[in-house]
């Protein structure tokens, strides 16, 4: 089992004990990762994973950041910079478009402005945290994003958000390509549909996850916990040789999509 111990790993999107991201501070924390967690800049949300992370992350330090704003990913690499000096790791688990865009028919629920959002909350803000981390990232430091096969498949009501994750993952190609020479790997893992707050604004999410079990080929979903244990072992020693690669935790999913419509 990878060890993170004097490790130091900032992990985006932790907003309940549901979700994906806290999954993975989980199983880094446990392993002796020291965490730095973020939260939108809303006193609201504030307030949810400072509390979150007092009771399960109580080492952990919490900083705003609103990703589409570039004076707020500046401050947050300052007081990483000078909080931790370095960061070993970073998981980038964040994603949004309005509710309305992710129902309905593609072409008629994507507005301009959805579009826009979708890529800029959900794909440029890798690159723009990346390129603000590199500087405090030493070689062997890693960096990864969490995606789906909405990217390279049509799935219904998922829209522009499947755009989005398209843009995501040649974004973690070119990042790989540019951050190499430096010894800075980038990877992200295809994640199959969980039942999270965040997936909970896909329309049809319930049917997805019954289709997605009877027909994937382990017959069944995944849960938060093995997507996060790909995301360890990618963040860590032993994923050393790895860059640039999509990695698929998706009971087989990709291979057999199942989803109707698809």
């Amino acid at each position: 089992m990878e060890t993170f111990a004097g490790k130091n790993i900032l992990v985006t999107g932790v907003l309940n004990n549901r979700s994906i991201a806290y999954a993975i501070a989980k199983v880094l924390s446990e392993r002796g990762a020291n965490l730095a967690l973020t939260y939108q800049s809303d006193e609201r949300l504030r307030a949810k994973v400072e509390a979150l992370a007092a009771k399960d992350f109580p080492q952990a330090k919490v900083y705003p950041l609103d990703v589409a704003s570039d004076e707020q990913c500046d401050a947050l690499a300052a007081a990483l910079a000078n909080d931790f000096s370095r960061i070993d790791g970073f998981v980038h688990s964040l994603a949004y478009v309005e509710r309305s865009a992710l129902a309905g028919a593609y072409h008629s629920s994507t507005s301009r402005a959805h579009f826009a959002q979708a890529l800029d909350i959900s794909a440029y803000s890798l690159t723009a945290l990346a390129a603000r981390l590199a500087a405090i990232m030493p070689p062997g430091a890693a960096i990864v994003s969490l995606t789906y096969i909405g990217s390279q498949l049509a799935i219904p009501n998922y829209n522009v958000m499947g755009v989005a994750k398209a843009a995501l993952e040649s974004s973690v190609r070119y990042l790989a390509a540019s951050l190499g020479p430096a010894g800075v790997r980038v990877n992200a893992v295809s994640a199959g549909p969980i039942k999270t707050l965040a997936a909970s604004a896909i329309s049809g999410l319930g049917e997805m996850l019954k289709q997605v079990a009877a027909t994937s080929p382990l017959r069944r979903n995944v849960t938060q916990e093995e997507v996060a244990k790909a995301a360890a072992f990618l963040l860590g020693p032993d994923a050393a040789g790895i860059t640039g690669e999509i990695i698929h935790v998706d009971a087989g999913q990709h291979i057999s999509p199942g989803i109707e419509g698809a």
